[in-house]
């Protein structure tokens, strides 16, 4: 069986995307129909952990499922317009390629809601797993020969130990660069505009860039 290439793992929001304004658009829609108040601008601050865990803050246990099911259904039609790519996205993906690897998401975020995402804004990935956050990520990487993962989330840097690759962090998210160090990551770069190099410095054994 011939072996697969090697692939460069990223997260979805805040890493490739900024999905802060569609997910905006999105809870005050969900608010506008259930009823039920959903502080948009302090959910979209904490980005990263599964749906289930910020609807948890604002819904009643018993209401959450129903909740989570509601706000997929509103999502592609307040969430994935709005959306942009992160600065240097469209350029980590391409030196990804050009340096002969794959492109794998692994993201919390249903799949079906992340292809929309991918597809509307023209970035590619070779394989996409989603509702995946955590140490539940780390099959999903071991799976599609995930050399490193970027991630912009300290849970994204567990994912990355979990399945013993190094974790590249981006400080483009809710966390600190002192909290992706402390979580395990093996880089830290302030956004992706610095991904190409540190890759190339990767590939010819130079070691991980701070």
């Amino acid at each position: 069986m011939p072996s697969v290439t090697a692939a460069v793992g990223f997260d979805l929001d805040m890493t490739l995307i900024d999905s802060r304004p569609g997910i905006r658009a999105a809870y005050r829609a969900l608010t506008e129909q259930t009823g039920v108040y959903v502080d948009a601008d302090l959910a979209v601050s904490r980005l990263g952990p599964p749906l289930r865990t910020e609807l948890g803050h604002w819904f009643p246990p018993e209401q959450v499922e129903e909740a989570v099911t509601t706000y997929r259904e509103l999502y592609p039609e307040y969430a994935i317009t709005p959306t942009v790519p992160m600065p240097g996205a469209v350029e980590a993906l391409a030196a990804v390629r050009d340096m002969g690897l794959r492109v794998v998401v692994v993201t919390s975020k249903l799949g079906r809601l992340a292809h929309l995402h991918l597809e509307h804004l023209g970035l590619v990935a070779d394989e996409l797993a989603g509702d995946l956050f955590a140490e539940g990520k780390a099959t999903a990487l071991v799976e599609h020969g995930v050399r490193w993962y970027v991630g912009d989330h300290v849970a994204d840097m567990v994912a990355a130990r979990t399945a013993r690759v190094p974790g590249i962090g981006v400080a483009t998210g809710p966390c600190s660069p002192d909290d992706l160090w402390a979580a395990g990551a093996s880089s830290v770069l302030k956004d992706l505009d610095g991904l190409p190099a540190l890759l190339r410095e990767i590939a010819v054994g130079s070691g991980p860039a701070a």
